[in-house]
């Protein structure tokens, strides 16, 4: 079964920054500057992630992996990290 899949970057080095997009674009669709969407199956997702961890600086670097439930819907949003922690911000979002 496929999972809906925010993946959000922000790399602080240029050179990491393009490898970063270069990688994700093999597994979804590139949404904004440092989004994609990916649908992935639970193989898909640890590869995802272990590619990214090769990737990234564990201590500059963070990338968030939004959870948005079966690729057939939508489901609770879990969001974790790879790097950096990720810290809720307290302000307001607005979707346009």
């Amino acid at each position: 079964m496929r999972t809906s899949y925010l993946v959000c970057y922000d790399i602080s080095d240029p050179k990491r920054l393009r490898n970063v997009f270069k990688f994700l674009r093999d597994f979804g669709d590139h949404l904004q500057f440092s989004i994609f969407e990916c649908q992935l199956t639970a193989k898909d997702l640890a590869a995802c992630r272990g590619g990214l961890s090769r990737i990234i600086h564990h201590l500059e670097d963070q990338v968030l992996f939004v959870n948005l439930g079966p690729a057939a819907g939508r489901g609770d949003r879990v969001i974790t990290a790879l790097g950096k922690p990720y810290s809720n911000v307290d302000a307001p979002c607005i979707i346009v």
